[in-house]
């Protein structure tokens, strides 16, 4: 077989001597086969268990013949809506056109169209109206329940009442998808395939499933903003594998029924996938297009990891893959990475070893296998249960035997890492090794806020952890004797922050003379708790009223805020202070943000607005300030 890639067309089929494939699997994203893209993964999974799969990759939508491309499926069609959410991939959070997209060819937008999953569904029956249809990813995953649409701004029913799918897999799907596979080639018909756990589909009658829990109706959820956030905290409380019981939502006529969490996938089952014969390359039918640069930053990186007991509310990582985590063994990844040196582009760099938090290696705590994750606490949140282990030993040996290996130069880690987890740590072993070999000039964390109340709700730590890690951080490369920063990643608009909160961010940043090149506005998407919390100004936890900025000039300020030292945000800064009466950081003083408007420099070193506004440092006027050392950090700022 010349060509290692999964077949995209008839002629790859005929290359195989395949007449027909079993499943088609129809994705929003460009085709590269590596374990970070889904479709590769799911791909490769039904291949290793004798399946025949054909990958049809973003397809025309104005072409019902591109979805023919590779004939009838013997068994079912798969449609994923890619690896990020599409509308996030679309659009920003100010709902503004992005300009490119990194999963599609060269870069460029609009190879795929808003909510794939949904288009695709249609187009997938319409082309085989008698083939199952299962819908996947982290689009569908996050829609399966009636949800709050932040596009449309308002609350669209499940993704399989809008698709016409016959059935939805949510979470990660290897070992879900391999039961449905066989159960199919078995000749069960897909409506009879409502027992696997990790699966939602639509039914016209409930009453045969017992000790389920039942949440508001769509159409309650969609009048009533409280019966919404009843929903989703009942959403959540029944999202584990051990203690979940199927849920049921009530769909007009029907009936949405979501099985129980599929149980986390073994060590021996994880290491088994990453095992399959990946290229790691992008399909040579994109050369001429530039390529697909989602492979830039993941080609040369190891998935570590799965799951993340963090349970940050504004992330969907907890409700699509789950707070228990799961990992690959040494041997694992170091076959991997002895793979990885071979390549001929390699270059000596592993780019990243981690998952969604790359410290967490193992459930936080014994019981979790067992019992599963606590159904009213969380493991870090708010601060870290007293039965949480913490322990940093087995990933620093994982580390120490990456660096070891031959044509390894260095190892970074540039997933996530939980400040909060490190801290708990009382060797910091892992610290002083994360500083010294894994890191190049900086460190990139998520802080989010300072605001303790916007830190609560954000189910994030209090802002004295993360000052307390700051100390350490600079204490053990002062030890090292590098010169290392921190990078935090900081969030405006967020349910609570109020534009109080914003300045005191803001003032935090001056102080510390930290200045962001990148902030992120709140991005409400599907399926977070945060998101709840936006449309319905309840915390679904405690079921309180919650202040949300969601007037676009305020969410403006807030963001400006973050960034005041900018031109461009000055009148957006200026017009904040204002309204929020803190005119005192409006000035020359060293803690002020901006200057007055209108200010000129006059011929003795003061400054002057045309008001006789005077800086003191011509030895008249306001006496804050810091004389002619200080104009000159002032041409600075």
């Amino acid at each position: 077989m010349n060509n290692p890639f999964i077949p995209v067309c008839k002629k790859d089929m005929t290359n195989r001597g395949w007449e027909q494939v079993d499943f088609i699997f129809i994705s929003a994203d460009a085709y590269v086969d590596h374990p970070s893209f889904a479709v590769a993964i799911l791909s490769r999974t039904l291949e290793s268990y004798g399946f025949k799969v054909a990958i049809i990759p973003q397809p025309n939508t104005k072409n019902l013949e591109d979805f023919k491309r590779c004939g009838e499926p013997r068994l079912g069609i798969l449609i994923s809506g890619g690896n990020i959410d599409s509308m996030v991939a679309h659009y920003t959070a100010a709902k503004k056109k992005r300009s490119e997209d990194l999963y599609s060819p060269g870069g460029k937008a609009g190879k795929r169209p808003d909510r794939p999953t949904i288009v695709y569904s249609k187009m997938a029956r319409e082309a085989f109206p008698d083939k199952p249809i299962i819908i996947g990813g982290i689009e569908a995953s996050l829609r399966r329940f009636a949800h709050y649409d932040y596009w449309e701004d308002k609350v669209m029913p499940s993704i399989l009442e809008d698709s016409g799918a016959d059935l939805l897999i949510y979470g990660m799907g290897e070992r879900i998808l391999k039961e449905i596979a066989f159960a199919l080639n078995d000749g069960l018909d897909i409506k009879s395939i409502t027992y696997i756990d990790g699966t939602a589909y639509m039914t016209e009658d409930a009453s045969y499933i017992e000790d389920a829990a039942v949440i508001p109706s769509f159409e309650e959820v969609k009048k009533d903003k409280k019966a919404y956030a009843v929903s989703v905290s009942e959403q959540y409380a029944q999202h584990d594998f051990a203690r979940g019981k199927t849920v049921i939502q009530p769909h007009k006529n029907r009936f949405l029924v979501q099985n129980k969490p599929a149980a986390p996938l073994s060590r021996s089952e994880l290491d088994r996938i990453f095992s399959l014969p990946f290229t790691r390359e992008v399909h040579p039918m994109y050369e001429k297009m530039g390529g697909v640069p989602a492979i830039e930053e993941v080609k040369f990186s190891i998935t570590s990891s799965r799951g993340c007991f963090g349970s940050c509310n504004f992330c969907a990582l907890a409700f699509h893959q789950g707070r228990t985590v799961q990992s690959r063994s040494h041997k694992s990844i170091i076959t991997e990475a002895e793979k990885m040196t071979n390549m001929p582009d390699f270059k000596g760099y592993i780019n990243d070893v981690g998952g969604p938090t790359a410290n967490f290696r193992a459930p936080s705590c014994e019981k979790q296998l067992k019992e599963g994750v606590c159904k009213n606490r969380q493991c870090l949140f708010p601060a870290p249960c007293p039965n949480m282990k913490v322990s940093h030993t087995e990933y620093v040996k994982l580390l120490r035997e990456l660096r070891s290996l031959p044509k390894i130069k260095k190892v970074f880690i540039r997933s996530g890492i939980r400040f909060d987890y490190l801290m708990a740590d009382k060797d910091d072993t892992f610290l002083k090794e994360l500083c010294q070999h894994h890191i190049s000039g900086q460190l990139k964390v998520a802080p989010e806020h300072i605001s303790d109340n916007v830190l609560k709700l954000m189910g994030k730590p209090s802002n004295r952890v993360y000052r307390d890690f700051c100390t350490a951080y600079k204490r053990i490369n002062n030890q090292l004797g590098k010169e290392q920063y921190l990078v935090p990643y900081l969030m405006s608009s967020h349910p609570g922050s109020t534009l109080n909160d914003a300045i005191e961010l803001a003032i935090y940043l001056k102080k510390e003379g930290i200045n962001p090149q990148q902030v992120q506005d709140f991005y409400p998407t599907p399926g977070t708790i945060s998101t709840c919390m936006y449309y319905t100004g309840i915390d679904p936890r405690t079921m309180k009223k919650v202040y949300v900025a969601k007037d676009p000039t305020e969410k403006a300020m807030q963001r400006a805020l973050l960034q005041y030292r900018r031109p461009e945000n000055y009148a957006l800064v200026h017009k904040a202070l204002v309204m929020a009466g803190r005119q005192d950081l409006i000035g020359f003083d060293k803690n002020c943000l901006i200057r007055p408007k209108n200010y000129t420099k006059s011929k003795d070193g003061g400054y002057t607005n045309g008001k006789n506004y005077r800086r003191q440092g011509s030895g008249t006027g306001n006496k804050r300030g810091a004389g002619k050392k200080g104009s000159k950090n002032d041409r600075r700022r």
